[in-house]
């Protein structure tokens, strides 16, 4: 358990020594942060609740062709597992692969904020601990998508697209974020509508349509229930509730209101329908988490003239130190990822 914490409280130095006018910081720190993060979740050694089902999933790929593979449901994660497979390397390259995608992603998307360590440090309790060292290939889905949402800012909607699509190549469920695209602010929507029209369907056509009966049935008519599901949706809520009363400020300043206010109101929409198919909520609204990362890495600057700088900081840092210190202790399924264990260690 002490890991996750001397983890935490390696970002927070970061975080607290930050200076917005001297800019986002060197590369130097953001690749040793990275590079740590990397390890931890790549390195890990029987951490996460579904450890031995990837581990079975991966022993199991050497008996498939590289088009049965092709075939799967989530091909990209499996395509990695059967090359390294192939290339006689073990479980632990298919994290560590999945690691750097989710870190990277993550990085790019909090290096646009203005105050970039926090954003990083609202990643850590759950987006880190949970996600990345336990829903490996939803993870890596995620990690294409911070870098998806983090080109939406520069307009380069076409890469985009071609994210999310890798993104859905890794976990179906990300196939969602696609049809978002379309509420970005500018030219060519029509353009933009036909693009996501033919990409969105050729996805659906090719990974879930020959699913979508069965997911239907266990996501919503059995109505599947994830533990904890809205706690973990909640979260969501209160950056949304924070965003739309500071919307006219936000439109003000930044460029990409509109997509940040469709993530909000999915955000609070989720809360009232996640009693009614809390998994495929649960699963979906994991998508909307970076709202987390982006409204709390830009409230100093949303309240500045307000609330000093450091207040902000410190606020952010000690709730999510509760978040985390709360789901180590309490959370049902915390007993798989502590003690936390590395194959470099042990």
């Amino acid at each position: 358990m002490t890991s996750y914490y001397v983890l935490y409280i390696f970002i927070v130095m970061f975080a607290l020594s930050y200076n917005e006018k001297m800019g986002g910081d060197s590369i130097i720190k953001w690749s040793i942060a990275g590079l740590v993060f990397i390890i931890v979740i790549g390195c890990r050694f029987q951490v996460g609740g579904d450890w031995y089902n990837y581990l079975n999933h991966f022993r199991l790929i050497s008996y498939l062709s590289v088009s049965e593979v092709l075939g799967r449901s989530d091909p990209g994660y499996y395509l990695i597992n059967w090359y390294m497979q192939d290339w006689g390397y073990q479980i632990f390259s298919v994290n560590l692969i999945c690691g750097v995608i989710f870190i990277v992603g993550l990085i790019i998307l909090a290096r646009q904020q203005p105050y970039p360590w926090l954003a990083f440090i609202v990643a850590i309790p759950y987006l880190i601990v949970v996600v990345a060292m336990g829903y490996t290939r939803q993870a890596a889905a995620i990690g294409f998508v911070f870098w998806g949402i983090a080109s939406l800012r520069n307009s380069e909607f076409k890469k985009f697209l071609v994210l999310v699509a890798l993104a859905a190549t890794f976990h179906k469920s990300a196939v969602l974020m696609i049809g978002l695209g379309l509420f970005l602010q500018g030219k060519g929507k029509a353009v933009r509508f036909l693009a996501v029209f033919a990409i969105g369907f050729g996805i659906w056509s090719a990974f879930l349509a020959q699913y979508q009966d069965q997911l239907w049935k266990n996501y919503v008519e059995v109505k599947m229930q994830s533990q904890g599901a809205f706690i973990r949706v909640a979260m969501n809520l209160f950056p949304a509730v924070i965003f739309l009363y500071f919307r006219k400020r936000w439109k003000a300043t930044y460029k990409d209101y509109t997509f940040w206010l469709i993530i909000a109101l999915g955000s609070v929409v989720s809360i009232f329908v996640v009693s009614f198919a809390s998994t495929a909520v649960d699963r979906v609204s994991l998508y909307f988490t970076p709202i987390q990362i982006v409204v709390f890495a830009r409230l100093p600057q949303l309240l500045k003239g307000t609330v000093p700088v450091r207040t902000i900081t410190w606020l952010i840092v000690l709730f999510y130190l509760l978040v985390l210190y709360v789901w180590l202790n309490y959370a049902t399924h915390a007993r798989y990822w502590v003690p936390y264990n590395n194959i470099l260690f042990n």
